[in-house]
């Protein structure tokens, strides 16, 4: 893994740990619901799952949301793929994070 690439997950986990499940005001990372994060290049796709197959889908979107927009804060990331998989509005929320505005590919 070159250093660039060491230097990027560095960064994108500690952005991920300052997001919080907003029913139990708990960082992502520290209840363990990233399952996968890959780096390619500046494109980063993240694979997580929710507390539990029914959490309230507002919670769901909010959480993938918060994941896709502060990633892309993050030097080195131009675009973010979020994956969440095991809820019953899986499909739904990835639909709709992933096809949110992208500021970086705005012209």
């Amino acid at each position: 893994m070159s250093q660039d690439i060491k230097q990027t997950r560095v960064k994108i986990f500690d952005a991920l740990s300052k997001i919080v499940d907003p029913e139990i005001n708990t960082s992502i990372v520290d209840l363990e619901l990233i399952d996968e994060v890959d780096i390619n290049n500046t494109n980063v796709k993240v694979d997580l799952h929710l507390t539990s197959p029914f959490c309230p889908a507002v919670f769901g979107f909010k959480i993938c949301q918060d994941i896709h927009d502060n990633l892309l804060m993050v030097d080195g990331v131009d675009d973010v793929k979020v994956n969440v998989s095991n809820h019953f509005m899986a499909e739904q929320i990835n639909n709709q994070v992933n096809n949110s505005p992208n500021p970086k590919k705005l012209g």
